[in-house]
């Protein structure tokens, strides 16, 4: 690999792989020591095709979510599972891996832009901006970038464009998946929006169990499922669906949501 490569998004290989390895050594005690990450099903990760592998998975903060992915993918690639045990996995990540972030979120600071550089396809919201409801039409350029992306290696999206739980399923992903045919591997995660602020930056308590689980290829017929169809199934997949909201007592999403609003932070 020469020392000026890049990749499809012009992001240059060797700088790439060192901020991934600087900010991957800052942020694994967030996963292991003040907090613990408890990961099911990584072993599916190093079977997938070098490419073309699309992750969905429900959203709890910004950035918190994301990096324990980066932090377990390549975990799993070193020959670990379902543990993320000394970071010298991260000395060789792959750096074919992207996720899908909103243009707003990623351009809000220089913290967000130095993880934008680290594999973030932005995407203009077609549904909100800057805190209130728009409508518009989708930029045919994301699509082409998250093309290029699942053309280039591997590519992480929360289907529901929001941290808040059990809101609809965005059917720009069902497109997706319908059009481009990607294998999609569902993750469900949690303890992340206890653990951290929405942001996912700042440590809101210690001592909380996070987990992650990652589900088998979902089965998708792309020739006769309809969006409807393939929307139904990440709903079920990611454990979003209305149905799954009996089995997380009303009480506690409510005190979740307080604590976001309070933003009390313990350090």
């Amino acid at each position: 690999m020469g020392l000026f490569k890049r990749n499809p998004f012009g992001h240059i290989l060797f700088l790439k792989k060192w901020l991934i390895r600087i900010m991957g050594t800052m942020t694994h005690r967030r996963y292991r020591g003040f907090n613990e990450l408890q990961i099911e099903g990584s072993e599916i990760i190093k079977d997938l095709p070098e490419r073309g592998v699309l992750f969905v998975s429900n959203h709890q903060t910004y950035f918190a979510d994301v990096v324990a992915m980066f932090h377990v993918f390549n975990a799993s690639l070193s020959g670990r599972t379902d543990s993320i045990k000394n970071v010298g996995y991260l000395w060789q990540p792959k750096m074919n891996l992207y996720y899908v972030a909103a243009k707003e979120t990623m351009q809000a600071g220089l913290l967000a832009r130095i993880l934008a550089y680290a594999g973030a396809i932005t995407v203009e919201r077609t549904w909100r901006e800057k805190g209130k409801e728009i409508n518009r039409q989708v930029k045919m350029s994301d699509i082409t970038n998250i093309s290029r992306a699942l053309e280039d290696g591997w590519v992480i999206t929360f289907p529901q464009g929001t941290t808040k739980p059990f809101k609809p399923i965005r059917k720009g992903t069902a497109h997706i998946i319908r059009k481009y045919k990607p294998v999609v591997i569902p993750i469900v995660i949690d303890g992340f929006r206890r653990s951290f602020d929405k942001k996912g930056i700042r440590i809101k308590k210690r001592g909380i169990l996070q987990s992650m689980v990652i589900k088998e290829p979902l089965d998708i017929d792309y020739e006769n499922d309809s969006i409807d169809d393939i929307v139904n199934k990440l709903e079920f997949a990611i454990e979003q669906h209305s149905s799954f909201l009996k089995v997380i007592p009303q009480e506690e999403l409510e005190a979740e949501e307080e604590l976001n609003k309070k933003r009390q932070w313990e350090y």
